[in-house]
C-alpha cells in the first residue's frame, strides 16, 4: 500500500545553497589524484598478502571509476550533436543494463520475466550521424541533477521512459519508493522515487493529455474524455513549483480524440459521436494548446528550470490487428531507408518541434529563467519494431498453445530495451550549457 498523496512542499526540495569554493585548478587536482592512485597501487602490490592483491583493488578501482566519471562528465554534453538522426548498430549485450523485475517495472513491459525467448533486441545501440552518444551513466546523471526533482508528465510512453530512468539509476545507486497510488488498478499511474545519496527525486504523473482531463482518462469504462486545455493537470499542477526538470510526452490520446474545453466553454471535439454536434477540432491544435499550457505553468516564477518536450513515439502494428499474435514479430531494427516515418508520425513530431521552438523564443524574449529543450525520439523509435513486448506483455503466453486471438503490445518498449536510449539522449541534453 502506498502512502496517501500529498502535494510536495517546495521547501522540501530546495538545494542546499552551499557554495563550495575550489582552491585548486582542475589540472592540479588531476595530478594529485594520479599521484595518490599510483602510491596506493604500489602499496597494495608490495604489502598485500599473496593471492589477495586483486580483491584488494576492488574499492580502489571503484574510486578510479568515480574519479574518471566525474572528470569526464565536465563541462557538458556535445552541444553540436543532432541525436535524432542516425542508425541502430549491432552491439552485443549493450542494452542488458538492469533486471526489470528488481526495479519494479510494469509487468507487461518486463519481457524477459514474461518469457520472451529472443533477446537480440538488447544487442543494439543508437549511433547518431557524425557524433557519439555515450552510454548512460547513472553517476553522471545524478550528479548533474543533485538536489533536483525530475518529473515525467504525460501518457504511458512517458511512463515507459520514466520507469526506464528509475531502472538505469537503481542499477547503480540505492533508491527508495516514496509514493505510489494505493489503487491497485492505477498503481503505476502516479509515483515517486528518491535517490538519497544525491538528493534526487524522479516522479511520474499520469496525464495522457498533459492538461486536466476527466472521463475516460480516469476510468476506461467511460466513453469520452473531457479535456480542459487551459488548466494544468491537478497533481502535477499542485507540485509544479517543486519541479526542476520536466519531460512532457503526450500525443497518442489526442489522436484518439476528446471533447475540449476552454474555461467553462466547450470549444470543440475530435472523434466525438456525431450526435453531439461539436465543432471538429482535429488533434493538432489541441496538442499545441496542451503543451503551451503546461510550459507556461512550469515556467512561472523566477526559479531556474528545464522543460523538455518529447516527440511522438509511434506504434508498430503495421497493418495487422492489435489482437493478432503476429502483430509485431520483427526480430531486428529497420535498416536505413527500409522504413520511412509515416505522415502522421511526422506531423505529430513537427507539432511538438514547433511548440518547443516557439516556447524557447517566448522564454528568451521574456528573459525567463526556464530553459526549453526538445527530445526528438521519433526516428529512434520508428526504427525499432523489434523492441516491443508483443504477446510477451503476459507471462508465458503460449503455455497452453497458440490462441487465434491474443492482444499484442506493439507500442511500449520492453524494459530494458530501446526506450533506455531516450534517457541516454536526455542526459546529453541536460548536460548542455544553456
Amino acid at each position: 500500500m502506498g502512502a496517501s498523496y500529498q502535494p510536495l512542499d517546495p521547501q522540501d526540495l530546495k538545494p542546499s545553497g552551499k557554495n563550495h569554493a575550489h582552491f585548486l585548478s582542475n589540472p592540479v587536482i588531476s595530478w594529485l589524484c594520479c599521484g595518490f592512485i599510483s602510491l596506493a597501487l604500489l602499496h597494495l602490490l608490495i604489502f598485500a598478502p599473496s593471492g589477495t592483491q586483486w580483491p584488494a583493488f576492488s574499492p580502489l578501482l571503484q574510486y578510479i571509476d568515480d574519479t574518471y566519471n566525474f572528470v569526464s562528465s565536465e563541462p557538458g554534453g556535445n552541444e553540436s550533436c543532432d541525436y535524432s538522426v542516425g542508425k541502430w548498430v549491432r552491439s552485443p549485450g549493450y542494452a542488458r543494463r538492469y533486471n526489470a523485475t528488481e526495479c519494479n517495472v510494469k509487468e507487461s513491459h518486463d519481457c524477459i520475466r514474461n518469457g520472451r525467448p529472443d533477446t537480440g533486441y538488447l544487442d543494439w545501440r543508437w549511433q547518431p550521424t557524425g557524433c557519439p552518444l555515450p552510454a548512460f551513466n547513472a553517476r553522471t546523471f545524478l550528479r548533474a541533477m543533485r538536489g533536483k526533482h525530475v518529473a515525467f508528465i504525460g501518457d504511458s510512453m512517458a511512463r515507459n521512459q520514466a520507469q526506464s530512468l528509475v531502472c538505469l539509476l537503481s542499477a547503480a545507486f540505492r533508491s527508495r519508493l516514496v509514493y505510489r497510488d494505493e489503487d491497485a488498478q492505477h498503481s503505476y499511474n502516479n509515483w515517486r522515487y528518491a535517490f538519497p545519496l544525491h538528493d534526487v527525486k524522479v516522479s511520474y504523473y499520469w496525464n495522457p493529455f498533459i492538461v486536466k482531463s476527466t472521463g475516460k482518462s480516469e476510468d476506461e469504462n467511460i466513453q469520452e474524455s473531457h479535456v480542459h486545455l487551459d488548466t494544468p493537470g491537478d497533481r502535477w499542477g499542485a507540485d509544479a513549483d517543486t519541479i526542476d526538470v520536466t519531460v512532457l510526452s503526450a500525443s497518442h490520446w489526442l489522436l484518439n480524440g476528446a471533447i475540449y474545453h476552454n474555461g467553462s466553454e466547450v470549444v470543440g471535439a475530435h472523434n466525438a459521436p456525431p450526435e453531439l454536434n461539436y465543432t471538429g477540432l482535429g488533434y493538432a491544435w489541441p496538442l499545441k494548446m496542451a503543451y503551451r499550457t503546461a510550459v507556461e505553468r512550469l515556467s512561472s516564477g523566477v526559479r531556474p528550470r528545464t522543460v523538455v518536450l518529447a516527440t511522438f513515439s509511434p506504434a508498430h502494428f503495421e497493418g495487422r490487428p492489435s489482437d493478432s499474435p503476429t502483430a509485431c514479430t520483427k526480430m531486428e531494427p529497420y535498416k536505413e531507408g527500409e522504413k520511412e516515418v509515416d505522415w502522421i508520425s511526422k506531423e505529430l513530431r513537427d507539432i511538438v518541434y514547433e511548440e518547443a521552438v516557439a516556447a524557447k523564443a517566448r522564454s528568451v524574449a521574456g528573459e525567463s529563467a526556464t530553459r526549453i529543450e526538445l527530445l526528438d525520439v521519433t526516428k529512434v523509435a520508428v526504427m525499432r519494431p523489434d523492441g516491443h513486448p508483443s504477446v510477451y506483455m503476459h507471462r508465458d503466453p503460449f503455455e497452453h498453445g497458440v490462441p487465434e486471438r491474443m492482444y499484442s503490445d506493439c507500442l511500449h518498449f520492453c524494459l530494458p530495451g530501446p526506450v533506455d536510449t531516450f534517457n541516454e539522449i536526455l542526459l546529453q541534453i541536460l548536460r548542455k550549457r544553456r
